[in-house]
């Protein structure tokens, strides 16, 4: 029951072949994720807001924020990728991150503004993305593991989807739509 609660779309797989019409669905997931969130989330309380979807899990306050830092982390990840020659890209403790004192506490606005920024500034690039640039890759320091741009496209429109089942999970669950 953890693991579904954890991963309630299961864990991320990307396929090894990653066809043009792949590329289009995942764009297309992050292009509509801030509305999808903002609408899921725009009529909860504060309190609601406070609650863990899981045991010992972040708040539904907590994942927002952590999308937003997540995804600016990513768009950076992009930049530095189409500039810069493999890049060794600097990751970052989320867990530390969604401790702070503005993702326990800020308004989910802030960060449901960012994202729709970020967001229309992100699937811009991403739409413009030649197959030469798809293939270019970071390093993550995780393992020093190579991942491709196309990769990483498909890596955060899992990472929208991951995210937006935690929420509405609790949602249904605690019946408050």
């Amino acid at each position: 029951m953890l693991e579904k609660l954890k991963y309630p779309i299961g864990k991320l797989t990307i396929p090894t072949s990653i066809t043009n019409k792949t590329i289009e669905e995942w764009i297309l997931v992050i292009e509509n994720f801030p509305v999808k969130l903002e609408n899921l989330v725009k009529n909860l309380s504060d309190s609601q807001l406070d609650t863990v979807y899981r045991e010992n899990g972040w708040t539904i306050k907590q994942v927002i924020h952590h999308c937003a830092d997540s995804h600016i982390n990513s768009y950076i990840r992009f930049k530095w990728s189409l500039t810069e020659n493999t890049p060794l890209i600097k990751a970052y403790y989320e867990d530390k991150w969604a401790e702070l004192f503005d993702s326990k506490s800020a308004p989910i606005s802030l960060s449901l503004n960012q994202l729709k920024a970020l967001h229309e500034k992100w699937v811009f690039l991403l739409k413009g993305l030649s197959i030469n640039d798809l293939q270019k890759e970071f390093i993550h320091p995780e393992g020093n593991k190579s991942v491709s741009l196309a990769e990483n496209i498909g890596i955060y429109a899992w990472h929208c989807n991951h995210h937006y089942a935690h929420i509405n999970n609790l949602i249904v669950t605690k019946g408050w739509h």
